[in-house]
């Protein structure tokens, strides 16, 4: 058997633990803020005027490319898009719950030529 180590008395104990410490405590992070978007909610003369000239040249129109490159708000974007359909200048491709997706008419370029 190994020899027997001399135990620490009562004193010794108290005083090694006061002197550890527990050290710094661990501090929480803020999480990433992300940044307001100020989006308009109505389209201004040249915003519209931006609308009707770049949207209908886009391969791939939804809801959410408009948003982005107008800086216009969903619910505005989206009645737009909805006219938009309805005068002919975009075609509709899929129309859900959820999501809308449009294309440019060229079936209606193919026609006047």
């Amino acid at each position: 058997m190994p020899p027997k180590v001399q135990q620490k008395t009562k004193e010794q104990k108290m005083a090694a633990a006061l002197a550890g410490g527990k050290g710094k405590k661990k501090k929480w992070s803020k999480g990433k803020a992300r940044d307001k978007v100020d989006n308009r909610v109505l389209f201004s003369k040249e915003q519209w005027e931006r609308f009707t000239s770049e949207v209908p040249k886009m391969k791939l129109i939804t809801v959410s490319t408009v948003v982005e490159k107008l800086k216009i708000n969903g619910g505005l974007a989206r009645r737009a898009l909805n006219e938009m359909a309805e005068e002919g200048t975009i075609r509709a491709v899929c129309v859900s719950r959820a999501q809308r997706i449009y294309t440019r008419n060229i079936g209606e370029d193919e026609n006047e030529e």
